[in-house]
């Protein structure tokens, strides 16, 4: 069965710019690249990788395609541009030149402005992304679904994919409001899911499969397994998992689904959003 990892990072670490990791992240504190990954990758049966934005720069998004050019298991890149700049329509225009770009991401989790995504300027961004092709990766936390779905219905034909389940505070057991949320998020059929980085949302030193499944049950309850794609969220999952345990979980969670919903969750879906041939 051929895997698309949807959901993967790549860096040449910097203490200034990667401030995001932390004093309790030291695992983090060097450069992933892809050499680092893709023996892993062909260890646990991965065809491919969707390389996504760590960084909220364009040179990040220059530095990805760079990286996919020159890497041809990293399937397609996730980049990120602002989408608020007067001259986004002239950079859209540019970047549809460069096949592997897919979409685009922004770090709407970190903005005090909860409802960020709603302001006039981000909106016209987005209806700009959808004119010229692109996808949108929201990354967010419970307490914006409200809002995530708000944009969504805003545009029907846009492909939105809510990276990480739109974190569940499973540490916590806190998921009731989260559950609400995404459930009414999922009624609209232009958004899909990524089950990643459950692992970090969960106790990172002594969390259980057991722990997961919850979220894993209303995941498919809710996007069914059409909707949902598979990612690792390496290198951060390094944090609280290896590799082959973060996907341990999904093999085991779905090894008595039929092998159509298998397909789909581990490559077709991926392959479909983010327009990957061949797979």
């Amino acid at each position: 069965m051929r895997t698309i990892d949807a959901h993967q990072h790549f860096w040449m670490y910097d203490s200034v710019r990667d401030s995001w990791i932390g004093e309790n992240m030291e695992v983090l504190k060097r450069n992933f690249l892809p050499g680092d990954i893709a023996p892993v990758l062909t260890t646990n049966g991965v065809d491919g990788c969707v390389a996504v934005q760590a960084n909220e720069t364009e040179t990040e998004t220059s530095f990805l395609l760079d990286l996919a050019g020159k890497n041809d298991f990293i399937k397609g890149v996730v980049g990120w541009t602002d989408l608020e700049a007067p001259d986004l329509e002239t950079k859209l225009s540019t970047y549809r030149g460069f096949s592997k770009l897919k979409g685009f991401r922004h770090m709407l989790q970190s903005e005090a402005r909860r409802d960020s995504m709603l302001q006039p300027a981000f909106v016209n961004g987005i209806r700009l992304l959808q004119e010229y092709g692109f996808t949108y990766d929201l990354i967010i936390l419970p307490d914006q679904l409200p809002f995530a779905i708000k944009l969504a219905e805003k545009f029907p034909e846009m492909r939105f994919v809510i990276d990480h389940l739109a974190k569940p505070a499973i540490s916590s057991g806190e998921t009731s409001a989260w559950e609400t949320g995404l459930r009414k998020l999922s009624e609209l059929k232009n958004v899909y899911c990524k089950i990643s980085g459950l692992v970090t949302q969960a106790n990172w030193h002594s969390w259980k499969k057991e722990d997961l499944y919850p979220c894993l049950d209303v995941a498919v309850e809710t996007f069914g397994t059409d909707r949902l794609m598979y990612g690792s969220d390496w290198p951060v999952c390094l944090l609280a998992a290896e590799y082959s345990e973060v996907k341990g979980i999904t093999d085991e969670y779905f090894s008595s689904f039929s092998e159509d919903e298998r397909l789909g969750f581990y490559s077709l879906n991926a392959a479909e959003f983010y327009s990957i041939p061949s797979v």
